[in-house]
C-alpha cells in the first residue's frame, strides 16, 4: 500500500510543495515544529534511510541543503537543524526545521492546527528564496 508521502508526492492528497525533481520532492509538514519546517521525500518509497542507494541518499542531502538555506534567509532562525526519523511514516524523509534552541527540535510540540494561510506563506517565503538561490526545480 503507498504511503501517505507518495499519496501527495502523485497529487491524491494535496501537499505544498517547495521544490521537485526526478528523484525527490520537498513540502511542508501540516504539522510544523516551527513556520517553516519541511520535508524532503525521495519519490522511491524506502522505509529506512540506511536502505537508501548511495546516490539518493547524497541527492537528499544536497536538496536538504537547498531548502535549509532558504530557510535561513526566509525565517532568521538561529540555525536549520534535520533529523530524519522515519516511525511515524514508514517512508524515509527529512524534516528541515528552523530552531533558536534544542527544544524546538521537541516533536511533541508539533503545531497540528497550523492555519492553511500560514502553512501557504511559508512555502511561499521558501520557494522565493530558492529562486533567489538560482536553484532548479522550484515547484510552482
Amino acid at each position: 500500500m503507498a504511503s501517505v508521502f507518495t499519496k501527495i508526492i502523485q497529487g491524491e492528497i494535496p501537499g505544498r510543495f517547495v521544490y521537485k525533481d526526478d528523484r525527490c520532492v520537498a513540502f511542508l509538514t501540516i504539522a510544523p515544529l516551527k513556520p517553516g519546517h519541511t520535508l524532503v521525500v525521495p519519490r522511491e518509497e524506502v522505509d529506512h534511510w540506511i536502505d537508501l542507494p548511495p546516490e539518493l541518499a547524497a541527492h537528499l542531502m544536497v536538496v536538504s541543503r537547498h531548502v535549509g538555506r532558504a530557510i535561513q534567509a526566509g525565517f532568521k532562525p538561529t540555525k536549520v537543524a534535520i533529523t530524519i526519523l522515519g516511525l511515524e511514516v514508514r517512508h524515509t524523509h527529512i524534516h528541515v526545521v528552523p530552531i533558536n534552541a534544542e527544544s524546538d527540535m521537541h516533536f511533541e510540540r508539533q503545531d497540528h492546527n497550523a492555519k492553511s494561510e500560514d502553512l501557504d506563506a511559508a512555502a511561499r517565503k521558501i520557494r522565493t528564496e530558492l529562486r533567489k538561490a538560482g536553484v532548479k526545480g522550484v515547484a510552482d
